[in-house]
């Protein structure tokens, strides 16, 4: 049977977001001129690799060497430790980039590797020490999420590790909740294909944050019904980010994959 591509990635297809370029950035003549860092992307909850395709075909474009991690999903520390080991194992300069929850990963996996310039986060969560996915999500902060007993539901499983819980989005409020600006159907067919979010990835408090010592930019989705716009912005102005506003849903890295290569193009450029 033929490999199946999975639905973030027949998002990226069916909008034709690859075949998109970026008139406002550097030429691949510039880009072949210099030396250029190592783009690392880490997905968020409920998603995989190919949720950045459209910004891997932008970035390639520019010349730029790209990786799209897989973030485990199961621990904070755990992920962490992983994706810190797979920017430790690459030769040259690293731009480290996190999609959601991705964010509190990045900021985690950053402080063990030296290689790292610059922090892109992507409609992410910034936690600092000792706060969690979960606290800084709290409604009662920053309302406007849709996440929450009403469109999540947890399922119980187990492996040769032990016995745990998984957080999915409810399929009926995945469009909603994530996708808004994609169309209905491709939105659906990622609800189906989202990958489990272990509960205690989004309960675990981060370490000392690497923001406090890296350069970060923030892309802040002001359509957002995950992470509320207002809760983006008041993480962004603490780690003292540079500020990008994108009229996007959570899924930007599908939706605006032009917005999100530019930003981390920005962040190469400010910090050569």
């Amino acid at each position: 049977m033929p490999h199946l591509p999975s639905a973030w990635r027949s998002a990226t297809v069916a909008l034709g977001l690859a075949a998109i370029t970026m008139s406002t950035v550097p030429a691949m003549a510039d880009a072949a001129a210099r030396s250029l860092p190592t783009v690392v992307l880490v997905h968020g909850a409920w998603a995989d690799t190919s949720s950045w395709d459209g910004v891997i075909a932008q970035l390639q474009q520019r010349g730029y060497p790209v990786v799209a991690a897989a973030n485990p999903l199961r621990s904070l520390s755990g992920d962490a430790a992983y994706i810190a080991s797979v920017v430790k194992g690459i030769r040259g300069k690293v731009i480290l980039v996190g999609h959601s929850y991705g964010g509190a990963v990045i900021t985690n996996a950053a402080r063990e590797a030296a290689n790292v310039k610059a922090l892109v986060y992507v409609a992410a969560v910034l936690p600092d020490k000792g706060e969690s996915t979960q606290t800084v999500l709290d409604p009662k902060k920053y309302p406007g999420s849709l996440l929450g007993p009403a469109t999540l539901e947890e399922r119980p499983y187990a492996d040769t590790a032990g016995k745990g819980v998984d957080l999915y989005v409810k399929q009926s409020s995945f469009p909603k909740v994530i996708a808004a600006d994609l169309p209905t159907a491709t939105a659906r067919r990622m609800g189906a294909a989202q990958r489990p979010f272990a509960l205690a990835a989004y309960a675990g408090p981060s370490g000392t944050p690497a923001w406090k010592k890296i350069p970060a930019w923030d892309i802040v989705t002001t359509m957002d019904k995950a992470i509320p716009p207002a809760g983006q912005r008041w993480m962004a102005k603490r780690a003292k980010a540079h500020v990008v506003e994108v009229r996007s849903s959570h899924a930007i890295s599908v939706s605006h994959p032009v917005a999100v290569a530019y930003t981390i193009v920005d962040a190469d450029r400010h910090t050569r």
